[in-house]
């Protein structure tokens, strides 16, 4: 039986394992930041800046024990 996904609040996961879930997040083929070129640190800011505003959340998977990264809204 399929179970729902579990949001994972941003501030319980350590500075390590969130830095990591925003890496593989900005690293996907496929995410688009526009014209400007911005390095990893720079789009891993962005994002943490997007999870401290609530316009993103840390989404966990149970079904396939995935970490996932949403944008709100």
């Amino acid at each position: 039986m399929d179970q729902e996904p579990v949001e994972i609040p941003f501030r319980e996961l350590s500075a390590d394992a969130l830095r990591g879930v925003i890496e593989v997040y900005v690293l996907r083929e496929g995410t688009d930041y526009g014209q400007v070129a911005y390095s990893l640190d720079d789009k891993v800011a962005l994002v943490l800046e997007q999870l401290r505003r609530n316009e993103a959340r840390i989404v966990f998977n149970p079904n396939d024990e995935s970490v996932s990264l949403e944008l709100v809204g």
